[in-house]
């Protein structure tokens, strides 16, 4: 098993949603940060692949037909060029409602945990591959926007395919030379959503 798809998009431009999309059209498992959480071996290996010493990709991704968010998202040249049969997935968002978005989400929940072994590797990885100033909307936006035009510029057109949530299967089913699937586009993990689920674990 290898990857079909490389997701090259940030975290909060849909990737949850992508995540169960891909695992519906390709049959099998898509990589995403929840990912890390259960596999906690994990951690140590992105955080290398953060400081310069990537690991064996087909050994972390093993089993896995898709990779999209963060931390896979920051490697996305990387992962590019070890899977070259893969389409590389930009998932996309205005910038300013991708960044109310994540500063009212991932970046709380980041900063919570930056003194576990998961969230230094997060820092790391923010700073040397995104922005070490991510809770300014000033850096954050611009380190979005820098990261979407060095995808354009790496990638070439023909093997990059650009998407926003409200596009659906279509896109990506094009791509992969995939039929459209007979039921709505997943749509999950909304800010409401976030906030609900963590009310619900401020309970347990």
């Amino acid at each position: 098993m290898t990857l079909r798809v490389v997701g090259a998009g940030v975290g909060r431009t849909g990737t949850k949603s992508l995540k169960q999309a891909l695992e519906q059209l390709l049959e099998g498992p898509c990589y995403h940060m929840v990912e890390v959480f259960p596999h906690p071996e994990h951690v140590p290996l992105w955080h290398d692949a953060a400081r310069g010493e990537p690991p064996r990709w087909a050994a972390l991704l093993a089993g896995y037909r898709a990779a999209v968010d963060w931390p896979a998202s920051a490697f996305y040249e990387e992962l590019a060029r070890a899977y070259p049969d893969a389409i590389v997935l930009l998932s996309l968002r205005d910038p300013d409602s991708w960044w109310r978005s994540a500063e009212r989400t991932i970046f709380p929940a980041m900063d919570a945990h930056l003194e576990s072994p998961w969230g230094e590797m997060v820092r790391e990885m923010m700073a040397r591959r995104f922005t070490p100033d991510y809770r300014s909307r000033e850096a954050a936006i611009t380190a979005f926007e820098a990261h979407n035009a060095g995808v354009r510029t790496v990638i070439p057109g023909e093997r990059l395919v650009e998407w926003r949530a409200d596009e659906g299967w279509e896109p990506i089913c094009a791509a992969l030379d995939l039929p459209v699937p007979d039921r709505p586009f997943p749509h999950t993990n909304t800010s409401e959503e976030w906030a609900a689920s963590g009310r619900t674990r401020q309970k347990t």
